[in-house]
């Protein structure tokens, strides 16, 4: 099976939330058939619609050959591994990685969304994703770029 780009959001707020983030991305490197390609730095964002402490976001660029719902499943089990629970939406979180693009399929199943549904909403994901590849199309939405201006009433800081 050939390779995939495939973009996966970062975040965390409980615990040491910037250490979790740095070892996320290289366990991210470890996943079978899957290397990380791109990072971006780390940002400081306050939640949204959400409570708690602020937030270490990232975005990392995978050359995967998983299918997509393979991995979902292998982000899902390191949120595990990091103790991820799930007691309300937007509940604050030990680590949470996001399935953001893959490839440029558009992927609409009961389990995984993509694009993200949210992510042009967000600039915890948008700016994180830029740095990596500032003319990335959203599938079916267009120039990632064309969504910030909206955005720029949401905080977020390069650490």
């Amino acid at each position: 099976m050939t390779s995939v780009a495939a973009y996966v959001g970062i975040g965390a707020n409980l615990g040491a939330a910037q250490a979790t983030v740095e070892e996320a991305l290289r366990r991210l490197d470890g996943l079978a058939k899957t290397r990380v390609s791109a990072r971006s730095s780390l940002f400081r964002t306050v939640p949204v619609d959400a409570d708690g402490d602020d937030y270490v976001n990232a975005v990392a660029r995978l050359d995967t050959a998983l299918p997509a719902a393979q991995l979902l499943d292998a982000l899902q089990e390191l949120e595990q591994a990091f103790g991820r629970e799930r007691p309300y939406r937007n509940a604050p979180r030990t680590l949470d990685l996001d399935l953001l693009l893959y490839g440029a399929q558009r992927i609409d199943t009961p389990n995984l969304t993509v694009p993200h549904p949210r992510m042009t909403q967000r600039a915890f994901v948008l700016i994180p994703l830029l740095q990596i590849d500032p003319f990335i199309d959203i599938p079916g939405q267009g120039p990632a770029h064309a969504f910030v201006p909206a955005l720029a009433d949401q905080a977020i800081s390069k650490l």
